[in-house]
């Protein structure tokens, strides 16, 4: 079921999301600085590509929460609203529901990446 899931997400939801993480990612790899942030877009830009089957743990110390501050503060916002918009057109009908709920998944990943780990399950 979760290959059959990660297809139907891809084409339809997945494909322009991913490639707003890696955009996100590109522009953060432009500055000296931003690399790192921009490394774990590229890394999570593979879960927002194909969620089904993916788990995400939460944790971190200091450098996530000061991380996840500039990330909220220049890329975070646009990439959480826009897969909550995503998410809740998906979720009015009954068969886009589980899409929906991995756009609310990522979407609560777009605001606190950082010390974030994708666990497959």
């Amino acid at each position: 079921m979760g290959c059959l899931g990660n297809t139907l997400w891809f084409l339809f939801c997945g494909l322009w999301q991913g490639l707003a993480w890696v955009l996100a990612g590109v522009l953060w790899c432009i500055t000296i600085i931003g690399i790192p942030i921009g490394l774990q877009c590229f890394k999570l830009a593979e879960l927002v590509f194909f969620p089904f089957g993916k788990e995400i743990q939460y944790g971190g110390g200091a450098f996530s929460v000061i991380a996840n501050v500039f990330w909220i503060i220049f890329s975070g916002i646009p990439l959480a609203l826009g897969a909550v918009i995503n998410g809740a057109l998906l979720c009015c009908t009954i068969i886009g529901i589980p899409f929906g709920m991995q756009c609310f998944k990522i979407a609560k990943l777009a605001l606190t990446p950082f010390g974030a780990v994708v666990v497959h399950s």
